[in-house]
């Protein structure tokens, strides 16, 4: 059925009708307000209507019809210009003559940046030191200064706080202000004039809440039947457990694969709006955004960031979950500023986030013919990776990558016909320590070895960082095992094996907290006990 709206002279009802009903529904007056700046939005200056278009593959496989908003082809590769352009725009000469301000890693930098430096605006942003030098180029290039602060975005805020107030300059927030979230509303506005038939749920990237707050504003005000759902990393869901609990909380720590997401708090306004106008927020994990990215590569050959692709991760989990078919879902591709170095780290992750690969730790008779009969028993299947080092006389400890074609269903039925054919397994597909870094250690176990701890840590990626880690941690405990990998993120991930006896562990737990990194204890993990394990 063709949909449209009429906008009622009383600005008050809307009249929606179509060749099977026609009904009035009563808009809100915080929805009608911010519709009203949504429409007035002054974004075309700098931003483009950024194409609707339906990825082929996915409606296929996921039975349903799958749209994606291409907001990753925007001049800066992100749909923060919108927001950016439409605050600075409505700035009075008097505020333009201060100058304006941001904290920014990314995508609202250049927004910011591309936004004064079109209205003749002086403009300085404030990035993190961990910040990889191709974004500090690329606001650099835009015409903006560049102040480097802090190890993470809430230390560059706090500094980009104080410079603002010292200077009087305008500080330009990334989502928690009306005229922002009114910029990024206008994504819905093009989406529902691009697309007149049925919508069953619009899915939007969630980081501090700016876009999803616009899009639900625009949308329930204008087509509310349409579900707004919301999707986050789970290992920063600052809106998804906000929602929860009825109240904003600011998470103790986040993950910063998906680094244009990894916010510890959800904005006032943009919280104030999803809790009446979100239908939901999706969480969904790093495999599972690997796999995503790779969705959008294989649709229109386009290689987003990690939270451009959160959406098409949150299509999949809610068909998966809510069994729907026949629909129309929406995704929006947020942005696609993302560094080549992560690339190697997505590709390796992305099978499994598919659930076209197990990982399996196998142990088999260390004897003459023990690979070739485990060969046999894995059948046809592929082998995507096998690690092995001799460790004794009795028994071997293989890791092994296998290619699945039915999923998690083939998984757990390949793990169980290796258990009947007398061989001990441990399925590590959703071991973190597993994918990161034993793949990249087997064979590294030495015998004897005493009061060995194992942790995970994460660490700002600067020049010097790592040397700073190692000499903290290697003056008073001896380091037995030590494992870093370049992932071309903001944070260094680092395996660590540290010799401390049982006297001493209280006190080095103590220095472990003051030390000031996050850290993961891995110790009793299975995979360590079986490749790395010493004494």
């Amino acid at each position: 059925a063709t949909a449209y709206c009429l906008y009622l002279s009383a600005g008050i009802e809307y009249l929606f009708r179509s060749n099977l009903y026609i009904r009035t529904v009563t808009v809100p007056r915080m929805l009608k307000r911010y519709l009203n700046l949504i429409q007035n939005s002054r974004v075309y200056d700098v931003a483009e209507e950024t194409p609707l278009v339906i990825a082929r593959r996915l409606s296929s496989r996921l039975e349903n019809t799958v749209w994606m908003k291409r907001e990753d082809l925007q001049p800066i590769h992100s749909f923060k210009v919108r927001g950016a352009y439409n605050k600075i725009s409505g700035l009075s000469d008097a505020d333009c003559s201060r100058g304006v301000i941001a904290a920014s890693a990314g995508n609202h930098a250049q927004g910011v940046a591309l936004a004064a430096s079109t209205r003749g605006i002086k403009s300085l942003i404030v990035m993190p030191v961990t910040t990889p030098s191709i974004k500090v180029e690329s606001v650099r290039e835009l015409g903006a200064r560049i102040k480097l602060a802090g190890d993470t975005y809430d230390e560059a805020y706090a500094a980009a706080a104080v410079i603002a107030e010292e200077k009087g300059m305008m500080f330009i927030h990334p989502y928690d202000d009306p005229d922002v979230i009114a910029g990024q509303g206008t994504v819905a506005l093009e989406i529902l004039r691009q697309h007149a038939g049925d919508i069953h749920a619009i899915f939007v990237p969630v980081g501090g809440g700016g876009l999803i707050a616009g899009v639900a504003a625009c949308v329930k005000a204008l087509r509310p039947a349409i579900r707004v759902i919301g999707v986050e990393p789970d290992e920063a869901p600052c809106m998804y457990e906000a929602l929860q609990r009825g109240r904003r909380i600011t998470l103790k720590q986040v993950g910063i694969f998906a680094d244009g997401v990894a916010v510890r708090q959800a904005g006032k306004e943009p919280f104030r709006i999803a809790r009446e106008h979100v239908d939901e927020v999706l969480t969904v994990d790093t495999d599972a955004i690997c796999a995503a990215m790779k969705d959008i590569f294989d649709e229109c050959r386009a290689v987003l960031e990690p939270a451009g692709a959160l959406a098409i991760a949150g299509i999949k989990r809610y068909v998966e979950t809510a069994g729907v078919r026949g629909e129309t879902l929406v995704a929006i591709n947020s942005g696609a500023n993302m560094n080549f170095d992560r690339l190697r780290h997505v590709s390796e992750r992305a099978e499994i986030g598919e659930q076209r690969e197990a990982l399996l730790a196998v142990t088999i008779p260390e004897q003459p013919g023990s690979f070739r009969k485990f060969c046999q028993a894995l059948g046809k299947r592929g082998i995507t990776e096998f690690n092995y080092r001799y460790a004794d006389s009795r028994q071997a400890h293989v890791f092994a990558g296998v290619k699945l074609e039915d999923g998690d269903r083939e998984r757990l039925a390949l793990v169980d016909t290796l258990r009947g054919k007398g061989y001990p397994v441990e399925d590590l597909t959703d071991s973190e320590l597993a994918k990161v870094h034993i793949r990249h250690m087997v064979g590294g176990r030495v015998p004897g070895l005493e009061n060995e701890l194992l942790y995970r840590f994460q660490f700002p990626e600067r020049p010097g960082a790592l040397l700073r880690f190692l000499t903290s941690i290697g003056k008073r405990w001896n380091i037995s095992l030590f494992h870093y990998r370049n992932h071309g993120a903001d944070y260094g991930r680092v395996l660590v094996g540290i010799q401390v006896p049982r006297a001493g562990r209280k006190e080095f737990h103590g220095y472990l907290d003051k030390l000031g990194y996050l850290y993961w204890a891995e110790t009793d993990c299975v995979a360590y006990r079986l490749f790395l394990g010493g004494g």
